[in-house]
């Protein structure tokens, strides 16, 4: 199934098996079932609990901090995760916060769901990657939507707690199928999954055992799949083996599976598609230097977009995000 579908799956799930769910955004309601429409036939289903709301996404995050604050789990789609930055008061100064100002006596367990990215020809205000923004605000969660982790296991884990979340979804999953490692392989890789207590997992993927590879490369969402690919080219063609890892939780991060690959193999690349700069592949190089400074056998890379706006022109675009080329290089250069 797509993930765009299993997505729709999810919440309708999500809906069915608790009556305190609701499903709020910018145009969700049927029928159009939103942008990308992974809210389709929901509305219809549950027309007291999928409810359309005015352009405003700040109205969208304040009224699910309300909702949650009174009980309710509500899980609230903004449009374009460009538009995060209009909430960015209520996520910082307000959702963020409750459940440690007052001492776990209040929660606000809002879940919002970003879809994120380029690579579409959306230009500058629709292609962003902004997450990074996001990544050191204190007790919100940070997660990152993966065709390699079950979103119905993902969201199970959302609801069964009480912190905020924010959820990224590239826009280029959404046409993809979900393929979760069984067996211990997905695809022609070898596939573990490692996670500390408490933790989403993080999937390991590599064409050889770890003890026989030479880097280890970071990457989540989107990026994760064309560095899978890359991985497996490289392998194939050159006989370089590398070990992906694709986080789901991106903040706080889970570094304890980045230490045992880097513990062995003593080379890090890290890939996202936000720009470069006080970004999470920063975090990582900072966090890895420090843990495992004398295990490096090379400096940690970080592969990120250019800093500056993205272009509408696929040629333009293209020279200004990530892709396979870029990535292909920098595991290259690890691996020599």
């Amino acid at each position: 199934m797509i993930f765009a579908k299993e997505l729709n799956e999810t919440l309708r799930a999500c809906l069915t098996a608790d009556p305190r769910v609701l499903v709020l955004g910018e145009d969700i309601a049927d029928p159009y079932g939103g942008a990308f429409k992974v809210t389709r036939g929901l509305s219809t289903a549950f027309p007291d609990r999928v409810r359309t709301t005015p352009i405003s996404e700040g109205a969208i995050a304040g009224i699910s901090a309300g909702l949650a604050l009174a009980g309710y789990r509500p899980i609230a789609e903004i449009m374009f995760g460009d538009f995060l930055t209009l909430v960015f008061d209520q996520v910082v100064n307000h959702i963020a916060k409750y459940q440690a100002m007052y001492a776990g006596q209040a929660a606000c367990p809002v879940i919002m769901r970003a879809p994120s990215g380029g690579h579409r020809g959306y230009g500058p205000t629709h292609s962003q990657s902004l997450e990074k923004h996001f990544l050191g605000v204190p007790h919100l969660r940070v997660v990152a939507a993966s065709l390699l982790h079950d979103p119905r296991a993902v969201f199970d884990e959302f609801l069964s707690q009480d912190s905020p979340v924010l959820y990224v979804e590239h826009k280029l999953l959404y046409p993809q199928h979900l393929t979760v490692p069984e067996n211990g392989r997905w695809g022609d890789l070898l596939a573990t999954r490692d996670a500390s207590p408490g933790m989403l997992p993080t999937v390991c993927l590599s064409a050889v055992p770890r003890e026989e590879c030479a880097v280890t490369v970071l990457a989540y969402g989107y990026q994760a799949m064309l560095a899978a690919k890359v991985v497996e080219r490289l392998a194939v063609e050159e006989e370089i083996f590398v070990e992906l890892l694709v986080p789901a939780q991106l903040a706080p991060m889970d570094w304890a599976p980045v230490e045992r690959s880097v513990g062995v193999t003593g080379r890090l690349v890290t890939v996202e598609e936000g720009s470069g700069g006080w970004s999470w592949g920063t975090e990582a190089a900072a966090t890895i230097s420090h843990r495992l400074f004398r295990e490096l056998r090379s400096p940690v890379d970080v592969v990120a977009s250019e800093p500056t706006v993205i272009p509408s022109a696929k040629a333009k675009e293209s020279r200004v995000l990530v892709g396979e080329g870029r990535i292909e290089a920098a595991l290259r250069a690890a691996a020599a």
